[in-house]
Parts: C-alpha cells; structure tokens; sequence
C-alpha cells in the first residue's frame, strides 16, 4: 500500500512518534516521507530507512492517504489528493478557532486516547467515525525489563522538558515533603527544555539543587539516544509523573515497560495505559485554568494539584521507598503486560486497520 506521511523526525515527542510510525508503517508498505524541519536520527539502520522514505517522495503517489503527525493548528498542507489524515497530540481540552478550524478541513483526525476523543467531540463539528483512536508505542528491543538495582537509595526518575504542565513546580514539594535527609533516596531530574532560555533552565535547576534536599537531587543532562534514556531508567525503582495534563507520555510508557513503577496523575492522555493495576494513581478532583505564563495562556483546563492530590503523590513515594528497603520492591510485573501490548506494531496495525 502506498502511503505518503508527513512529519518530523527527530529526539522529541512528535519526532520519535513520526520515526516509529514511519518505520512501523514502511515494512510492508510503500511510505513517502515529506520532512517537517530536518530529520535527525542517532543510528545508521534508522537513517537508511528514512533516506528511502524521502527519496520515496520524488515520485509519490497523489491519490495515497496522507498522514501528518503535527500540532492541530498546522494542518492545511498535505502531500497529494488523497485522504488528509491529521494526527495531533494535544494536552488541554480546548481548541482555539484556528485549532477548529484547521481540524474541522480533515478526513479523519487520529487521537492517542479516549480521553483526546472526548476532547475533539467536545469541540469541533465532526461525527464520531471521522475520529480514530491510534494508541502510540514503545520500543520493547531497547526498553527491556530490568531487575530492581540493590543495595543502593530508592532511586526515583523523572524525564520531560521543564515545564509546569508536567508538575516540576510540584515534585520538588513532593520530594521534600516525602522524605528527610536520613532516608536513604535520591530523585533523578531529566529535563533538559531545548525551548527554554538559559536563565530559565538554570532557575529550575536552583529550584530543586537549593531546595531542603538538594543534596539528594540529581540534574542529569538530555540523552542523545533512546539506548541511553534506557541505560538510565534501568537503574530506577520508580518513575514520578505528576504531571498537569499529557498528550501521551511517551517516557511513562518507556519506564513500564522496564518494569519501573510508576506515580502519575490520573487525568488526561496517559490514562490510556495507565490503571491502578499498572500504576500509583494520583486522584484529580477538578481541573483548573492552564496557565503558565509561557506556553499556556488560559486557552483550556487541565489538572488541579490541591494538596489531596499532593498527599496521594508523597504517599505513594513514601510507600514506594518502604517497599524497597525492606527488599521487597519486585517489578512491575503489570506495567510490561501493559507496554507489550502498546507496541509501535500495534499502532500500525491500528493505522491500517483504517485505511
């Protein structure tokens, strides 16, 4: 089948999902790869697969369905005649006008979740069977189970660019609050923002270095490679993710299928994959106004951390250390169920399901 797909490729969000389904896509299909930006890839079997992608392109075929896997306020321009498939991944649960408008022009829109589903009804003029649940993946090759590390603090991990959306202006409270300087814990920070300005990385960084337990806080650099993002989360017990809203979480994922535990708020995209079976949920009771003051200006809503859901957070981190000192911390058994069934094979087979 020939299918032309327009995105990124690159160590970001939209640029790992656009490699994977390119990748997923082009084994037994014909894809002609239109590049958003310049295509970064850090091994020589990922870049022959989308220099053949891109030459594809020369000659595409003008009556394929087309794909774009780009924000829902840049969808106007696809390759060819065919059906114009949009896929955005968002986090809040409003649409602007130009938001509307760009996804109301789309044959069918692809969604990660239930939860961005709900969002689009909710929003724009569309019929249910345009919208296609399209669950994103993870790479089981390079994120494979590991053992809990012994003999060494209860290691926790987070990972995302610095943002207040993810709750970084809260897990540092949590953390604090958590545990004093006698427990034996250490919190790993990686979320380095290539969109922030210096200033600004250094003032998350002060926030946490110069807080109660700085001392215990670990700022570590952004991985060039998803074997190296691996190398790290092996060496967790458990990911925290107290995060305001998602368009999906790809490191969540990435972190379960390690066979980590996993702390997160049950609000927004990720609840696709995560469940009580799978993960220490922090209850969202209302949501709030998004605003950040940088990225978010009050256009939706997204979720509230009152100080329940902070107890939740801090509880779960407290029990999670417990556990580990007294050996008695096992894998998450339920989260490598839970990401061998998101696999990137299953959103292709998703994807051309519909087609």
């Amino acid at each position: 089948m020939n299918i032309n797909v327009v995105a990124p490729i690159n160590q970001l969000g939209y640029g790992i999902t656009g490699l994977n389904v390119v990748k997923t896509l082009n084994q037994d299909n014909n894809i002609s790869l239109f590049m958003i930006g310049q295509p970064q890839v850090t091994n020589q079997e990922d870049a022959d697969i989308i220099s053949e992608c891109i030459k594809n392109a020369h000659f595409f075929d003008s009556n394929a369905p087309c794909i774009k896997i780009w924000h829902q306020h840049d969808m106007a321009q696809f390759a060819g005649r065919g059906q114009r498939i949009g896929f955005p991944i968002f986090e809040l649960d409003k649409f602007n006008d130009i938001e509307k408008h760009q996804l109301e022009s789309l044959d069918i829109i692809f969604v990660c979740s239930e939860w961005a589903k709900n969002v689009v009804l909710d929003n724009i003029k569309v019929t249910d069977s345009k919208i296609k649940i399209i669950p994103l993946g993870v790479d089981s090759s390079i994120f494979k189970p590991s053992e809990m590390p012994k003999d060494c603090p209860t290691r926790f991990f987070n990972c995302g660019k610095w943002e207040i959306r993810k709750g970084h202006d809260k897990l540092v409270d949590i953390f604090n609050s958590a545990f004093n300087e006698n427990d034996n814990v250490e919190l790993f920070m990686m979320c380095e923002n290539p969109f922030c300005t210096e200033q600004e990385q250094k003032e998350w960084i002060n926030l946490y270095k110069n807080s109660k337990l700085g001392s215990k806080i670990h700022i570590i650099p952004r991985q060039n490679t998803q074997e190296e993002v691996y190398n790290i989360m092996q060496q967790m017990h458990c990911g925290i993710f107290p995060a305001r809203a998602e368009g999906w979480n790809l490191e969540l994922l990435e972190m379960m299928s390690c066979g980590k535990h996993v702390i997160t708020t049950d609000y927004s995209a990720h609840t696709e994959f995560c469940n009580s079976n799978n993960s220490l949920l922090i209850p969202i009771k209302e949501t709030e106004t998004a605003y950040d003051g940088k990225w978010f200006h009050g256009q939706g809503n997204w979720a509230r951390l009152d100080d329940n859901a902070i107890g939740y957070a801090i509880k779960h981190m407290s029990h999670i250390h417990h556990l580990n000192m007294n050996n008695d911390l096992s894998p998450n058994e339920f989260g490598i169920k839970t990401a061998q069934e998101f696999s990137w094979k299953n959103t292709g087979r998703k994807i051309l399901n519909v087609l």
